[in-house]
């Protein structure tokens, strides 16, 4: 599952003993050589599914990444806006590493960074749960997140983008189709979530990441309680389940 760059066996068991902010802080020198990084394919056909949606042109004005980590997402928002994109993120580290990787993209002497139709790239530290923005995004995005939070959290998230967005804004995110029960992944997710209970109930302070609790039914519910209109989009080359259907599709909600 790792490559040799990865992180190892007791730096995962001490970012799996610390809060979510200070793990991540502890694994993001090395997150990029994990499978918790979402893979460029995903990325890729977001961009590809979301293509020609904006409203000049078919792009977006300001983007919004939303738990940026080290910024795999940001390379999506900058395909499709042309003003400005913003990475949120809660740990000081994953906002380090992605700054990092921002200043090697854009120092060498052919880019052209800001210009020609090319967004200003910021990063700015912040809980997702309570964003700082109003009315100032076309485009929200998330990848990978919404594990991180309590299903009764997911109201204060949907919320803050909700707020953030402009009228007309959509508020983007890859969601995976449930395994099916007879899989290993079925039984592999529910294992890690029965761990991640019983870790939560007996150490302090709690690590928040679980895979079976943002269901597109509940999700849809809180985007829909939130005022968002939402819709599941089919993606490009999306992997195939036993039975043919997409393994996960992209959930587009937008602001009315």
């Amino acid at each position: 599952m790792f490559s040799p760059q990865g992180p190892t066996l007791r730096e995962l068991t001490a970012q799996a003993l610390s809060s979510v902010e200070r793990g991540y802080d502890l694994l993001a020198p090395k997150f990029d050589h994990t499978p918790f990084r979402t893979p460029g394919r995903i990325l890729d056909a977001t961009a590809e599914a979301l293509c020609g949606l904006g409203p000049s042109e078919g792009r977006f004005g300001a983007g919004l990444d939303v738990c940026c980590g080290t910024g795999a997402g940001i390379g999506v928002l900058r395909s499709l806006c042309r003003e400005r994109v913003v990475g949120v993120d809660f740990s000081a580290g994953m906002l380090a590493e992605a700054q990092e990787a921002e200043y090697g993209r854009t120092s060498g002497p052919a880019v052209a960074y800001g210009h020609s139709g090319t967004p200003t790239v910021t990063y700015i530290r912040a809980d997702a749960r309570t964003l700082p923005f109003t009315t100032a995004f076309d485009l929200a995005v998330t990848f990978g997140a919404l594990g991180h939070f309590l299903p009764a959290e997911r109201a204060a998230v949907f919320a803050g983008v909700h707020r953030a967005l402009r009228p007309g804004g959509i508020f983007a995110f890859p969601i995976a189709a449930p395994p099916p029960p007879r899989s290993a992944l079925y039984w592999t997710l529910l294992g890690f979530d029965a761990v991640m209970r019983v870790r939560n109930a007996l150490w302090r302070p709690p690590f928040v990441m679980y895979y079976r609790t943002s269901s597109l039914g509940a999700v849809r519910a809180d985007l829909r309680a939130a005022g968002f209109g939402v819709e599941v989009v089919p993606v490009q080359g999306a992997a195939r389940r036993p039975d043919g259907s997409p393994a996960w599709g992209l959930v587009v909600a937008r602001k009315p």
